[in-house]
């Protein structure tokens, strides 16, 4: 028994013996420059702009939310494009934002805001979801696109946005519906006119892999909520990129590890019907691990978030893996944004760790963080000087 007790205490948590050889560990790849932290809500998007301005976004999923969306002014953020919109007014659903799940700067430098009109993700608002525009240089909105009923379902959780401006009049925008309680899909929105309409529309290519169980922190990840049965993770299509060509759209759920892709001339052709569109998905494969957030640079490859194993990934024309970071700090990597200046920035929330994981504990160790990376690349920007 007494030679069992050092392996014994070691295995409780004690400290080892300090006459203990050091032993190999986890080994971090990539060299993270912290840009924020936060220790308010958790953020989940990150933009950067042309000019290197930052905006980041808090969705209501129970923590405090005095603003949705925020511009990041000496690393700290400030309510934008001012305290007024971006703050919820109850009365007022279609005049303010609701809870923002993400913003993104467009190839021509606007910011895009994707309000999901849902509050703790119960039903959509009635006016509450929108996509709304900002001139970078004026710091007001410029345009609002709210979603028919038959767009935006009751059921609907917008999630990401990507952007071609060299499609139609003024420009395309595809969003993903990454809802866990109703049917999947992309929407496609027309920037000049504001009508959207819904592709792929419960297509097995956007849904929830059935009973799919993600490993996270060596854990395995359910919705454990106090007495109730433990429910499989059911969020869809989130993760959202176009080909730096615009040629394809890449895209994946929530739950699940396999990458897909789709042409967006399908997308776009009012005569592709719903079955030609599913017959012209690709499956890229099972990955090996499950992301949220995607995006692409200007020379072709694919960055993935690894939120499995605390890591980013590259993917090359190849069908390739590069780990890009992987590190223990990097704990449920979310938005990615490739910005002009060179780096990949990311937003790291612990989201796993939240109550409803838990049992009602909520275990998130705040503050929470904005990391980057330096890469070789620039953003892809879709437009038509291009």
């Amino acid at each position: 028994m007494k030679r069992l007790l050092p392996i014994l205490l070691l295995a409780a948590g004690a400290a080892a013996p300090a006459d203990e050889p050091k032993l190999a560990a986890d080994k971090p790849a990539g060299k993270l420059e912290l840009v924020a932290t936060f220790d308010g809500p958790m953020p989940t998007g990150v933009t950067v702009s042309q000019k290197g301005r930052v905006f980041v976004n808090y969705p209501r999923w129970g923590d405090p939310v005095t603003f949705t969306v925020a511009e990041l002014k000496g690393g700290k953020p400030v309510a934008y494009p001012d305290a007024t919109f971006s703050v919820y007014d109850r009365e007022r659903p279609k005049e303010t934002l609701v809870s923002v799940q993400s913003v993104v700067v467009d190839p021509a430098d606007r910011l895009w805001i994707v309000d999901t009109g849902s509050v703790e993700f119960g039903p959509v608002i009635p006016g509450g979801a929108k996509f709304v525009g900002v001139d970078l240089g004026t710091n007001t909105v410029f345009k609002t696109i709210g979603f028919p009923p038959d767009v935006a379902l009751k059921t609907t959780y917008l999630n990401d946005v990507r952007f071609d401006l060299r499609k139609g009049k003024a420009g395309v925008a595809y969003i993903t519906d990454s809802s866990g309680t109703g049917p999947n899909g992309i929407i496609v929105v027309d920037l000049d006119t504001g009508a959207s309409k819904r592709r792929l529309h419960d297509h097995p290519s956007t849904k929830a892999a059935k009973g799919f169980l993600p490993v996270v922190e060596g854990r395995t990840l359910l919705e454990r909520k106090p007495g109730e049965k433990p429910k499989h993770l059911s969020l869809g299509s989130d993760g959202i990129a176009l080909g730096h060509d615009g040629k394809h759209l890449y895209y994946c759920p929530l739950a699940s590890r396999h990458l897909y892709r789709v042409p967006t001339d399908a997308l776009l052709d009012e005569k592709t019907t719903d079955e030609q569109l599913g017959k012209a998905v690709e499956d890229l494969g099972d990955r090996g691990f499950a992301s949220d957030g995607l995006e692409t640079d200007d020379k072709g490859r694919i960055y993935l978030t690894d939120y499995e194993h605390n890591s980013v990934l590259r993917r090359g024309a190849d069908g390739q893996f590069e780990t890009i970071v992987h590190d223990p700090r990097a704990l449920w990597p979310d938005t990615l944004s490739v910005a002009a200046d060179g780096h990949l920035y990311f937003t790291v929330n612990q989201l796993h760790r939240q109550a409803r994981f838990h049992d009602g504990k909520d275990l998130r160790e705040k503050p929470y963080a904005l990391f980057r990376v330096k890469i070789d690349a620039g953003p892809v920007l879709l437009r038509r000087d291009k």
